[in-house]
C-alpha cells in the first residue's frame, strides 16, 4: 500500500475495523499523500476506532467509523432532520459515509468559529483524518482524567464554547461530555459527528443535555450556574423550567 504500518498484527485482529471498503479508503489516502504511516490505536468508541497516524512525519489522527459494528439506529437520529443530509439514502453504508462528511464539515464550522478542535484534513467514505491532539505520540487526556489548575476557568471556557458554537457555527454538540473534551494546554471538543444544526427539530434539547452533562461534571470541582440559567444564555430564550 506504499504505507509504513505500525503494530501490523494489531491491525490484522481488528477485523470489524479493517474490512474491504475501510482498506480501499485508506490506500486511496496513502495514494494522495495523506498518509506516510499508519500507527497504534488511540481510542476505540461506541461507533468508531482512532489510530495514530503520521503525513511526512507531521501527526495525524485517523478516524475510522466501522461500518460492520456501528450503531445504525443512534446515527440515523441524528442525520433525520439536518437538511444538509437530507438526500442521503437509509442504507447503513451510505449513512456511514454521510456520518463521516458530516463530522468532517462540523470540525471545520467549529474552527471558523473560533472552538479549540482538531482540523480536519480530508476524508473519504468511512475515514477521517485530521490534526493530532497531543504531545508526541500521546494524545491529551479526556477531561475526565486531566489534571486541572483551575476548574472554574475551564468551566467558563467551555460555557464559552457551547455560547460561540451555537451562535457564531449554528451547530449543537449534542454529545458534549467529559468524555468528549480532551484537555492539554486548555480543552478541546472532539467527535462532533452527531452536532446537529440549530434548526435541527432536536436541537434545543440536544443542547440542554449538554449544559447538564458539562455541569453535572463540574459540580463538585467549582461553582456552576444553573442548567435554565446558561440555556437561557446562549439561546436567547426565556424558558422557566429545564
Amino acid at each position: 500500500m506504499g504505507v509504513r504500518i505500525r503494530d501490523a498484527d494489531q491491525l490484522k485482529v481488528k477485523e470489524d475495523v479493517f474490512d474491504d471498503i475501510t482498506l480501499l479508503s485508506l490506500y486511496k489516502l496513502v495514494h494522495k499523500k495523506w498518509l506516510s504511516v499508519i500507527g497504534g490505536s488511540i481510542s476505540t468508541g461506541k461507533e468508531a476506532n482512532v489510530f495514530y497516524g503520521e503525513r511526512d512525519d507531521v501527526a495525524v489522527a485517523i478516524k475510522i467509523y466501522r461500518i460492520r459494528t456501528a450503531n445504525f439506529t443512534t446515527m440515523s437520529s441524528y442525520i433525520v432532520g439536518d437538511r444538509r443530509f437530507s438526500h442521503v439514502k437509509k442504507a447503513k453504508k451510505e449513512l456511514i459515509f454521510a456520518w463521516t462528511k458530516k463530522e468532517f464539515s462540523n470540525l471545520v464550522r467549529a474552527r471558523e468559529a473560533g472552538i479549540a478542535v482538531p482540523e480536519p484534513l480530508v476524508w473519504n467514505r468511512n475515514i477521517l483524518i485530521m490534526t493530532f491532539m497531543g504531545v508526541g505520540e500521546i494524545p491529551f487526556p479526556q477531561l475526565r482524567n486531566a489534571e486541572m489548575d483551575d476548574p472554574a476557568s475551564v468551566y467558563a471556557r467551555i460555557l464559552s464554547d457551547i455560547d460561540i458554537l451555537y451562535n457564531k457555527a449554528d451547530l449543537v454538540h449534542a454529545d458534549l461530555s467529559e468524555f468528549n473534551i480532551l484537555y492539554g494546554d486548555q480543552p478541546y471538543l472532539i467527535d462532533m459527528g452527531q452536532s446537529v444544526t440549530r434548526d435541527h427539530p432536536r436541537a434545543l434539547p440536544f443542547l440542554m443535555r449538554d449544559i447538564r452533562n458539562i455541569n453535572r461534571f463540574f459540580s463538585n470541582r467549582c461553582d456552576v450556574q444553573s442548567d435554565v440559567e446558561i440555556f437561557n444564555a446562549v439561546t436567547g430564550l426565556n424558558t422557566a423550567k429545564p
